[in-house]
Formats: C-alpha cells, structure tokens, sequence
C-alpha cells in the first residue's frame, strides 16, 4: 500500500512522544481551518530543524468536530469512542475535538514541534490535556513486559493502519484510538512471577508467548488475539508508551487501524470478556475510565481545508 499519509501513523517506535487534546474555540473554525491547513509546511520545517530525530506527527479530528471545523461530510466509520462495563473496568467516550501526536527520539526536537503547531492554533484552539511519554527499557511497560510485540512490521504496518478503497473519499487516513491507562504498581509487584506472567500469557523477561493450549482465557494474550469468521488475525498498529511521574505511573495506548470495529472488538473482549464472560485480568491492575476516538486525515487533506 503506497498512500501519502502522516508519517505519525505507521513510523517504527519512538523513544519520546506528546499526546496533546485540544477543544475548537466556537466561532474561530475560519481560523482553526487555516492553522490546520499550515500544519504540513510546519512539521516539514521542523523536521528539517531536526533532521537525525525522526520526528513525526499525526494531527487528526473527533467525530465530535468534524463536520464543524472541516465543512465536510465525516469519514464513513467515525465514531464516539465505545462505552463497556465488566468486572474489573467500565469505559466511557470522552469528548475532545482534536489530537496531536508528537514523537521523536530526542525530547527537544518533539517538544518544538509541539509547541510550533500549538502556537499556529492557540487563538482558535483550548489545551485540554498534554501527557508526556517515554521509552522504557526496551520498549517495555512499567509492568515490566514488552509492549507491543504483536505488531505488524514492515508494508503491514500501512496496510492495517491506512484507510483504502473501502472508503474512497478517505484514502491514507486512520482511525485512532486513545485511551490513558493509570497502572495500580504496587498491586501489580506484589504478584508472583507465575501470576504475572499468566495475566499476560507470556514470560516476562525473555517475552516467549504461551502455547495457546497453555495460556488462561482470561490472559491478556488470548482476550486481544482475535480472528474473524475465515479465522485470519484482525491486526491494529499500536503506539502505545509508558508516561510517569512521582505521583502516578501508566500507558498511554495509542492505535491506529483501517477500521475502529477491530479495536471495538479488542476492548469488548477485554472488558466484558467471552461468551462465558472471561475477562482480561491485567484490568484489575490499571485503570482508565474513558477514552477517545479520532480520525487522523492525509496531509492533502489538511492542506484543503485553507
């Protein structure tokens, strides 16, 4: 798959990122729009600024807003994010308009940027929310797992996370899921290796997955494994890292996909679980009550909104 799309979407992992949550200020769409519109130049400069940083952004739109700052028809699967309840965690939408994601891997370079594309919009937008993420270890969580290593590699990359003919007007586009997830540690450390290890359904230090037979339903492993009815793996592109301070540690997770209906379908089956109700019991050691679903558009496509 070969579609001009923001390289924020399907770049290989970075060591620092920003997830910025914005609200449109009401009656400077005029404003907004043509902000949005200079965000490629930008990020080109800046990247240019930084040229050994690979530093990339995604800039995308809630379903909460489309319509109202862009002036056109959404794409055809944008939605509120979903809303579940289960044993161990109930989830909510969350309302924010907009969505930047920073990453780099040097933390001057990602903050420039950031701070480059919050200036160009600050009299039309309102900053909800900034969470600052880093690299762990190699690429693990604050549990102390890797993190994402399912992940699709190489073209697969684009050819689960770009939007194709399935919605023609919206070519090279995704749909991100958002979600902030605060991790229960002192819980969590105080389990055995073996119980660790058989929430997620894999080994923690050497990241050998379990044998299927051997894994728990409610593994994190099996409730996010999922297949569709010709018993092919629905894949999304995670992006998820680690945030922390002296006061509470997490993840943000981050994915993008074709389609919102794969991660829907993950989520529901960690929350609520099967048909016999196994629930994902990593969810009794971190929480997040809501999260937030964007659709992250084309360069072209903000480049038409002036």
């Amino acid at each position: 798959m070969n579609l001009n799309h923001q390289t924020g979407i399907t770049a290989e992992a970075s060591s620092d990122a920003s997830f910025i949550l914005l609200d449109a200020v009401e009656g400077k769409e005029a404003s907004l729009r043509q902000a949005l519109a200079s965000c490629p130049e930008l990020i080109c400069a800046v990247q240019n600024q930084f040229p050994d940083a690979q530093l990339h952004a995604a800039v995308g739109f809630s379903t909460h807003c489309f319509y109202r700052i862009t002036q056109c028809e959404p794409p055809k699967e944008l939605a509120p994010f979903p809303s579940f309840s289960g044993p161990f965690l109930s989830v909510k939408d969350e309302a924010y308009d907009l969505i930047m994601h920073i990453r780099s891997n040097r933390h001057d370079a990602t903050h420039t940027l950031a701070l480059t594309l919050f200036k160009a919009m600050s009299d039309s937008v309102k900053l909800r929310t900034q969470t600052q993420c880093f690299k762990y270890l190699d690429n693990r969580d604050f549990t102390g797992f890797v993190d994402g290593t399912e992940n699709p590699e190489g073209e697969d990359r684009a050819a689960v996370a770009l939007v194709g003919d399935e919605d023609s007007d919206y070519q090279g586009g995704s749909y991100l899921n958002y979600m902030k997830f605060v991790h229960d540690l002192e819980k969590w450390e105080h389990q055995e290796l073996k119980i660790q290890e058989d929430t997620y359904g894999r080994t923690k230090y050497d990241n050998e997955e379990y044998a299927s037979a051997e894994k728990s339903p409610h593994a994190h492993t099996k409730r996010t494994s999922l297949k569709d009815e010709q018993g092919q793996s629905l894949e999304i592109l995670r992006q998820s890292m680690p945030f922390g301070d002296l006061h509470e540690q997490g993840l943000v997770f981050v994915s993008y996909s074709k389609t919102p209906v794969i991660f829907d379908l993950m989520l529901q089956s960690m929350i609520q679980g099967d048909e016999h109700g196994h629930a994902d019991h990593l969810m009794q050691y971190t929480h997040a009550s809501s999260g937030s679903a964007f659709y992250i558009p084309t360069p072209e496509f903000l480049k038409r909104l002036a």
